[in-house]
């Protein structure tokens, strides 16, 4: 199976062996494949670092860092991680191939190369790359429409980022899993992305909404996540968008979800966004103190808005202690 040929996909080749570096070259090269070659293990880390690479075909046992380790190092980085890595070895035992697993490698091509069986497995990860391309430009556009939400207000300028740094802080704090933390990340960036389908005259409007503008505004969670639902990748992120204007005594909205029917990352959320918005100015006021925001937030707790636990977490994160454990979950 052929790439298509003028394509202008980019492959790293790394072996010692000048040999094995020609006969990929010239195999790839043929295909209309752009080659760069690497003689040892730091060269091709250097052209990783400086260059965007399509693939990467890795020698295991080339000299410092061996293929095994360049390997783990690409995968480790949010940068490179989406690249795919063909291992290239000699070696034929069970524990090198789980050895290559363990350090993310996409797949296997074993010493002599076959070159039609070369060929198979590049095009097929080269497909598959392009499909992850794809969805990280669509990631891109989203998160760009969330910014330009937050830049029609000067007033709001950067509280994406920081819902999404502080978010992120409480997860780690709690332990909570990788997936969750990503989720609480994205969620952070595009929670008010609803808010396209807001009329800029209810959304700028200085004073009080009315009642039917009210109704408008609240419709944001629920086109938020529409928007977002077709992205598996954000199957997560979907939760905080739609309930994070949820309350704990349930007079929240969409759905007037109560108590521990609100999804975990959603109360992590709206709790930081409460504490950026009491604690940034407003044309309608002054950005509070820490203390100031912290004492109306737990006045709101005991009127039945918030997860008290939530808010005990986030407070220690923001002083840098650890908190006392309520004793129930709403403070």
């Amino acid at each position: 199976m052929s790439a298509p040929r003028g394509n202008h996909e980019i492959i790293l080749i790394a072996d010692d062996n000048e040999a094995n570096r020609d006969l990929l070259s010239a195999l790839l090269s043929a295909e209309g494949y752009q080659v760069f070659c690497a003689a040892d293990g730091q060269q091709a880390q250097a052209r990783v670092n400086s260059d965007s690479i399509d693939l990467a075909l890795l020698d295991v046992v080339m000299p410092h860092p061996t293929g095994f380790e360049l390997c783990q190092a690409m995968k480790s980085k949010p940068e490179t991680r989406l690249i795919p890595v063909i291992l290239l070895t000699s070696l034929n035992s069970d524990d090198d191939r789980i050895h290559g697993i363990m350090c993310g490698a996409d797949d296997f091509l074993t010493k002599p190369v076959n070159k039609h069986e070369l060929l198979a497995r590049v095009h097929s990860l080269m497909r598959l790359k392009q499909f992850t391309d794809e969805l990280d430009n669509a990631e891109t556009v989203l998160f760009s429409l969330a910014l330009s939400i937050e830049a029609k207000d000067p007033y709001t300028e950067g509280h994406c980022d920081r819902l999404s740094k502080y978010s992120v802080a409480v997860a780690e704090k709690l332990g909570l899993p990788e997936y969750l933390r990503v989720a609480l990340r994205r969620g952070g960036l595009v929670h008010d992305i609803g808010k396209l389908s807001v009329p800029e005259s209810i959304l700028l409007k200085p004073g009080p909404l009315t009642p039917e503008e009210r109704k408008i505004m609240e419709q944001h969670t629920i086109a938020g996540e529409r928007i977002c639902a077709p992205l598996r990748s954000f199957r997560h992120v979907l939760p905080i968008i739609r309930h994070h204007h949820e309350k704990w005594d349930g007079s929240g909205y969409p759905d007037g979800l109560k108590g521990e029917q609100i999804p975990f990352t959603a109360r992590i959320l709206q709790i930081t966004d409460i504490y950026d918005a009491l604690t940034t100015d407003r044309p309608y006021r002054k950005a509070l103190s820490v203390e100031k925001a912290f004492a109306i937030m737990r006045e709101e707790v005991k009127r039945g808005w918030w997860d008290g636990s939530v808010l005990n977490e986030f407070e220690a994160v923001v002083h840098g202690y650890e908190p006392v454990q309520p004793a129930g979950s709403a403070g």
